[in-house]
């Protein structure tokens, strides 16, 4: 543990940390209230992560649950957060590591990333120790007032290398032959993500733990787990992905148990719209695959649904920042797209974007900077700001590019 494995010579280490420790007590915690932006869509909008909170990504083999992580730490860089972002492989090809450790590179996100590798031809008493280096090391930033961020991928490989090594020291096996303190070896790991409070220097450290399911079946020993454990799931599933539906969050069975808490007023007006829209399309699609005969506010609601999915899709490496997010989501559910035919939505929104970014880039610093309130409403003033812009855009760029 702590070999530096890049080449570039050794680490000069100042200070040594105990690899376990106990995690913060509750009265050293506070409330989770800031939100870490992962720079993508459908996560920042429906399930809103906090810095502090422990938010697991579920879902089968290659189903993009790495490519969460990478993009979460690209707009970390891009957005010039100052998260300090650690990333911990566990049974992870050393090709794969080596393929994250580039993208991060070409996307200027090395810089201000932590790489703990513990690959699948380690021993697995090297696999076991790697996520608990990881944290001691968010946990050196946190204790020191800043914020930080760590992903731990995967915790059933290292839940694997657990049973091995107790297998091997003949402890008695329980269910799935895993020892039984396997729940314990993961709820010491993660109780050590937390917001501390102010009186302790207000730092914190987020946790992105990953879970491999078999089929979609999240009802098996270790998932089961893990997801009481954490403070909420994005489950990513396999026939969404499959889909072209990326990233393939299951909206339904995907929560944040920190919810609006955690997000801009902005963001929060635009979201409780989205989350409503797609709710009626899921239930409202079940039901359209019985019958063509359908009334016109159905069909209505089905189109916007049909659009509001396409807008949701995103190209990995391409996070976007809090302002991108509101203008798209906002078009989105205030109609905007419902006469847009769904292969041009994708090109609607990135006109959008540079249209505003170029014309009015006071509006980008007005989202950013709307205040925290209770209400999850968007302020009246900012909603004719944006209905007025979309309305420039349309007619200076979009209409005139279409030939209307």
């Amino acid at each position: 543990v702590g070999e530096p494995l890049d080449g570039k010579g050794p680490i000069n280490a100042t200070e040594f940390r105990p690899v376990e420790v106990v995690a913060p007590g509750v009265i050293m915690r506070q409330e989770v209230r800031v939100p870490l932006q992962t720079g993508i869509k459908s996560i920042d909008a429906m399930i809103p992560i906090g810095r502090g909170q422990r938010e697991l990504i579920i879902g089968d083999r290659a189903t993009g649950k790495t490519a969460i992580v990478t993009d979460t730490i690209i707009n970390q860089a891009r957005q010039k957060t100052g998260v300090v972002c650690i990333y911990v492989a566990i049974g992870q090809k050393e090709a794969k590591v080596s393929q994250l450790v580039r993208t991060l590179e070409e996307n200027g996100a090395l810089a201000n990333s932590i790489i703990v590798i513990a690959s699948a031809s380690a021993s697995a008493s090297l696999q076991y120790l790697a996520p608990y280096a990881g944290a001691a090391m968010g946990e050196y930033y946190r204790d020191s007032g800043r914020d930080a961020f760590i992903a731990y991928d995967d915790l059933t490989k290292h839940a694997w290398a657990y049973r091995e090594v107790s297998l091997l020291l003949r402890r008695p096996p329980g269910r799935e032959a895993y020892p039984g303190d396997v729940f314990y070896l993961h709820s010491r790991l993660l109780e050590r993500a937390a917001r501390l409070s102010e009186e302790y220097g207000g730092g914190s450290l987020t946790a992105f733990p990953i879970i491999e399911t078999q089929l979609g079946d999240i009802s098996t020993y270790i998932p089961t787990n893990v997801i009481s454990i954490t403070d909420g799931q994005i489950f990513l599933q396999g026939d969404l992905f499959n889909a072209g539906i990326r990233p393939a969050v299951n909206v339904g069975l995907s929560v944040s148990r920190v919810g609006g808490a955690a997000q801009t007023r902005a963001m929060r007006g635009v979201a409780g719209r989205l989350r409503l829209d797609m709710a009626r399309f899921r239930e409202l699609a079940a039901f359209a695959q019985f019958g063509s005969d359908l009334d016109k506010a159905t069909q209505a609601q089905l189109t916007r649904g049909q659009r509001l999915q396409e807008l949701l899709k995103q190209p990995q490496y391409e996070p976007l920042g809090v302002e991108d997010e509101v203008l798209s989501i906002f078009s989105g559910v205030s109609g905007r797209l419902d006469n847009i035919d769904i292969t041009e939505v994708g090109r609607y929104e990135r006109e959008l974007h540079q249209f505003v970014r170029s014309t009015h880039p006071e509006l980008c610093e007005r989202i950013l900077t709307e205040r925290q309130e209770s209400t999850s409403r968007l302020n009246a003033a900012l909603v004719a700001t944006l209905n007025k812009v979309i309305d420039e855009f349309e007619a200076r760029v979009w209409r005139s590019a279409k030939g209307q």
